[in-house]
């Protein structure tokens, strides 16, 4: 591992020479390619180097305690460096942990109501408005490109695609499904309903790394309309894409342009496509998928939202937090840094084991 260690930072070191050489400036691609490697070796370079301080602050404390006058301080030294060396270390551990591939990508997040009829509806628009402020407070930027709803105002389907730094690694923890409990405002009893939503989160994928066949797509031009099929647009701007061989549909209206809805379609078929095969080789590995905690498997039960407590709960790693309102208000970064901190531990157990 050392040596690994000592290859990158002579690689970081490298990038810092490029980078400041005038003749680089000539090239922007290559500017935005040497940036995008560095900042990805500047964490662990950075902790490389810290690990490295403190282990010769560790020695030269060590040194020192012989020291009848220097004893007790070099007793504190040593115990805080030996502390901060164990935390480093195992913070280089995780950042070695071979990185998904994914991370870095924006992403497609298609929200479905599940069980519960207009309640279920009503609550994914209530995902839908949650992402989106978590988007917001991340410096995101979200885009609706499918949307149906129902005549209260509640969501049937729909796709959007969220850009930023890191939205593939925070939100990919997102994917299964949502349960919520809680008095429908449409029920006039009182009574406590449960309902569900289904979420998928899908990394952006681009034509180089999935090519998409133009015969095996087939095209359809339609009118866009809003809730209860009421016309919004006079011109037929909105597409459907069909996949002749998967049978898989996407539909696009958000844009007045059908050129630029067919874009966005095409943009979604192929994440949704590349989604459906990495699924189909997960099932050779359901049981090692199962054990992970970001397995991503559709058909589960990921999070419970019960109103009537004010708690919410994530069932894969038995996270309860009473403060529903901040989490449905977009404070999701308590429960994803849960996730992101157990599949971390879940990875390195692996490593390790092998």
């Amino acid at each position: 591992m050392m040596d690994k260690l000592r290859g990158l930072e002579h690689r970081y070191e490298v990038l810092e020479a490029q980078l400041s050489a005038p003749e680089t400036y000539g090239d922007p691609a290559l500017v935005a390619r040497l940036n995008r490697e560095q900042r990805e070796l500047e964490p662990v370079v950075g902790a490389w180097r810290a690990l490295e301080g403190r282990r010769r602050d560790l020695a030269e404390a060590e040194a020192l305690m012989g020291d009848p006058d220097m004893k007790d301080l070099a007793r504190e030294e040593f115990a805080q460096a030996k502390e901060d060396v164990e935390r480093l270390e195992l913070e280089l551990k995780l950042l070695l942990l071979p990185r998904d591939p994914n991370d870095g990508k924006n992403v497609i997040v298609e929200i479905r109501a599940g069980v519960g009829g207009e309640e279920a509806a009503l609550f994914a628009h209530s995902l839908h408005r949650m992402y989106t402020m978590y988007a917001e407070r991340r410096g995101w930027t979200v885009e609706v490109t499918s949307l149906s709803e129902t005549e209260l105002g509640g969501v049937k389907e729909l796709s959007m695609v969220i850009e930023g730094e890191g939205a593939y690694s925070r939100l990919k923890f997102e994917s299964g499904v949502h349960r919520v409990q809680r008095v429908p405002e449409t029920e006039s009893g009182g009574r406590i309903h449960t309902s569900t939503a289904t979420v998928a989160v899908l990394p952006e994928v681009d034509e180089v790394e999935f090519e998409l066949n133009p015969a095996d797509i087939e095209m359809q031009v339609f009118r866009s309309s809003g809730a209860g099929g009421q016309h919004v647009n006079k011109t037929s701007s909105a597409v459907r894409l069909i996949h002749k061989p998967t049978g898989t549909v996407v539909e696009c209206q958000q844009e007045r342009s059908q050129f630029q809805n067919r874009d966005k379609a095409m943009q979604i078929l192929r994440a949704r496509l590349y989604d459906e095969q990495v699924q189909a080789q997960a099932e050779e590995v359901t049981a090692q998928r199962r054990s992970q905690v970001g397995s991503g498997m559709r058909n589960e039960r990921i999070r419970t939202y019960n109103f009537p407590q004010g708690r919410v709960t994530d069932h894969r790693i038995g996270l309860t937090l009473y403060k529903i309102e901040a989490v449905m208000d977009g404070g999701l970064d308590e429960v994803i840094d849960g996730l992101v901190t157990a599949d971390q531990a879940e990875r390195l157990r692996r490593s390790e084991e092998h």
